[in-house]
């Protein structure tokens, strides 16, 4: 999905980042120095460097470091419901994850014209994925993620429909127009409800996190217009105040804990939650997180809005996709979760550093 979301990369560079089939993993045949002193057979070598560089096309394709900000789109909701996470939230989790995929190639097979001018290292362009392949698997992934979504339960199928919906008017037909920006939040936001939807079945008391991240999530995708030619002042200015505001708002303002989580938080109860002081703490705590990390290069696009700056832009805000979901979470008194939320932005970083992926585009 094309989402800022949606959106778990340390720099944000469509334009010029170097395709990853281009920097074959460690230790792959035919690599040099991969094995001191040993080479492999020449037949060996010629089957693993064609297999290696497909399967990097698709790597590069699908975005495989952004996925690790897609989890905490369910996770966020689960906590905002007001219920534990359980299986029916690891199938909100899969469908958001096939549901996102899915942005993703439609968005570069929708792209590929205007990728061929602008950016011809991507896989479409490039010729290392046909655009037929690309199609194919947008297909795929949405009918994946539509029926984990309905093993989940209807509530959470009808929350995936309309977000399916969301992701291929986005590529197909409003990326480009005045509506993009709110499309992609709409995306986001529906995330979100999905993973309240699967888990507690129902989304009411998950709004006002969902309008948060879809906020964020806005911003972002206005700044994120101008990766390739730069030039908007009022886009990450508008950015930087969002941000500001986002982190007023996720710090200082608890969301009444329905009723359900009250009653267990009572004294004495098992399974009771931390006392607010220390869910507050934490909130402010992943709050402060989220501004530091997409406030800076915020400021640093405003005051010089270059392609190279708004781009690096667009990657802190979708770093800082996963604070502020983990934020939102300790917000709704959900600690642990917001814990394990939280734990994804390292887990992504240390991915996109292994697969040799610090520099993926989301749009």
């Amino acid at each position: 999905m094309s989402r800022a979301t949606a959106a778990a990369r340390d720099t944000a560079g469509p334009s010029g980042a170097p395709a990853a089939s281009s920097r074959p993993p460690a230790g792959a045949a035919g690599v040099p120095g991969a094995a001191s002193g040993t080479t492999g057979p020449p037949l060996a070598t010629a089957e693993a460097s064609p297999r290696s560089a497909r399967l990097g096309a698709w790597a590069e394709l699908l975005r495989l470091p952004a996925l690790f900000t897609v989890p905490g789109d369910a996770l966020a909701g689960a906590a905002a419901a007001g219920v534990r996470p359980g299986p029916r939230t690891l199938l909100a989790i899969g469908s958001s994850l096939c549901l996102y995929e899915a942005g993703m190639a439609l968005n570069d097979w929708a792209d590929r014209a205007e990728d061929a001018a602008e950016r011809p290292h991507r896989p479409l362009p490039s010729g290392r994925i046909r655009p037929a392949a690309a199609l194919t698997a947008a297909g795929a992934l949405t009918g994946a993620g539509l029926a984990l979504a309905a093993g989940a339960g209807r509530p959470a199928l009808a929350v995936a429909a309309p977000l399916a919906a969301t992701v291929w008017a986005y590529d197909l037909a409003l990326k480009h127009t005045p509506a993009g920006p709110a499309a992609m939040a709409a995306a986001r936001g529906l995330d979100l409800l999905l993973g309240a939807a699967a888990t507690g079945g129902g989304t009411r008391a998950a709004l006002p996190c969902a309008a948060l991240l879809g906020s964020h999530t806005l911003a972002v995708t206005a700044v994120s217009r101008r990766e390739t030619t730069g030039g908007s002042v009022l886009a990450p200015l508008a950015a930087l105040a969002t941000a500001g505001a986002l982190t007023g708002l996720v710090a200082r303002r608890r969301t009444r804990l329905p009723a359900g989580r009250r009653a267990a938080a009572a004294p004495g109860l098992s399974g009771s939650t931390p006392a607010p002081a220390v869910t507050d703490a934490l909130a402010a705590a992943l709050g402060a997180a989220y501004a530091a990390t997409a406030a800076r290069p915020y400021f640093h696009a405003a005051l010089n809005p270059s392609p190279p700056l708004t781009r690096r832009a667009v990657g802190g805000g979708i770093r800082a996709t996963i604070p502020l979901q983990a934020a939102l979470a300790a917000r709704s008194g959900a600690s642990a979760t917001s814990l394990l939320v939280a734990a994804l932005a390292p887990a992504g970083r240390w991915f996109a550093k292994r697969s040799a992926m610090r520099k993926v585009s989301i749009t």
